[in-house]
């Protein structure tokens, strides 16, 4: 899959941590924060745009009342 580099800053506190966790892992540090990058945005889930442009249309044989029902006062 083709990359983008991308340069982050990250805190001398947070690259020992990393760096100690991808030793560990015997992975790499792009690795690890390709990971972590996945899984949040599989956390923060699909904005309400695409999740609409998803399911418009999906259920066309859905019945809507009629709008007079809605205006009886």
């Amino acid at each position: 899959m083709p990359a983008t580099r991308t340069q982050i800053y990250l805190t001398a506190e947070q690259r020992r941590g990393l760096d100690e966790l991808a030793r560990r892992r015997g992975a790499t540090l792009a690795q690890l924060i390709r990971e972590a990058v996945d899984r949040y945005l599989e956390a923060a889930g699909p904005s309400a745009a695409l999740a609409l442009e998803a399911t418009f249309g999906r259920a066309p044989a859905l019945e809507v009342p009629s709008r007079d029902e809605w205006d009886r006062g």
